[in-house]
């Protein structure tokens, strides 16, 4: 665990100095493939700052909703930069509201905009788990297990490592023009990253030491993990008959196509 880096009286902030990267690096990465997309980078880029900017304002705005008189007391923690005062949830939502009237005044395309962010996307889902190691946060269960680390005083799976190690495989099947993933038809692309992301998901949660329960073992994560699973995967179902609908219809039309008025064929 490494959150904090002191250069004499400088306090540098691990985790977030990773996120910072990851985003960089994922952009970077999207910006160079948006065009095989039909998306223009700098429409993408903008939306992805607007999104970011929305959700850290959102974030603190939905944390300040939840404990408001922590906030009348020292109103000056408004502006605080602890990361702490953020709502995950709240910042979420904000984000996509953002990114979503955006991309609707700039005309941007729904499906092949989300598959020009899916880089951005796997290449943050990686610098998470890296955040997560750097903090200690997102900790493993209790294990007897020789690779377990120390961790708020017991021995626990290296659950922030599994959750890298997963972040990293799936980006390399994704990865532009390389992976086994590439795009097909718009918003396959993305729904195979989100299938795959939530299906890490379920094997992690059987890891992790600081999970809600809901009964019997059962874990809010792994539902909701599972809802996502499902949805994305009727989603790539969906969008592949649809295709598969069209290869269909073009044959036939030619065919209808190939007589004269009189009903002879050509």
């Amino acid at each position: 665990m490494l959150p904090v880096i002191q250069i004499g009286p400088l306090a540098l902030q691990v985790p977030g100095m990773l996120l910072l990267a990851g985003l960089w690096l994922g952009l970077w990465l999207a910006e160079r493939n948006a065009h095989r997309f039909g998306i223009h980078s700098n429409d993408l880029y903008n939306l992805t700052f607007v999104a970011l900017i929305a959700g850290v304002i959102g974030a603190r705005l939905s944390y300040v909703a939840r404990f408001w008189s922590a906030f009348t007391a020292n109103p000056a923690s408004l502006f605080s930069l602890n990361p702490g005062l953020l709502d995950p949830w709240g910042g979420l939502a904000f984000a996509i509201i953002a990114a979503f009237i955006y991309g609707q005044r700039k005309k941007m395309p729904f499906w092949p905009t989300l598959d020009a962010l899916t880089p951005v996307l796997a290449v943050m889902v990686v610098a998470f788990g890296l955040s997560h190691l750097a903090s200690g946060a997102a900790f493993g269960a209790i294990t007897n297990l020789p690779w377990g680390i120390e961790a708020w005083g017991e021995r626990r799976h290296p659950s922030q490592i599994y959750e890298t190690v997963i972040a990293a495989l799936i980006l390399g099947l994704i990865w532009p023009k390389r992976g086994l993933i590439q795009p097909t038809r718009p918003g396959i692309y993305f729904l195979s990253f989100v299938a795959m992301s939530a299906a890490g998901r379920l094997f992690l949660e059987a890891f992790r030491g600081d999970s809600f329960i809901i009964i019997g073992g059962l874990r809010t994560a792994q539902v909701i993990a599972w809802v996502i699973l499902c949805l994305s995967l009727w989603g790539i179902t969906r969008l592949k008959g649809s295709q598969e609908s069209q290869t269909i219809q073009i044959p036939i039309q030619i065919l209808e196509g190939d007589h004269d008025d009189t009903g002879n064929s050509l």
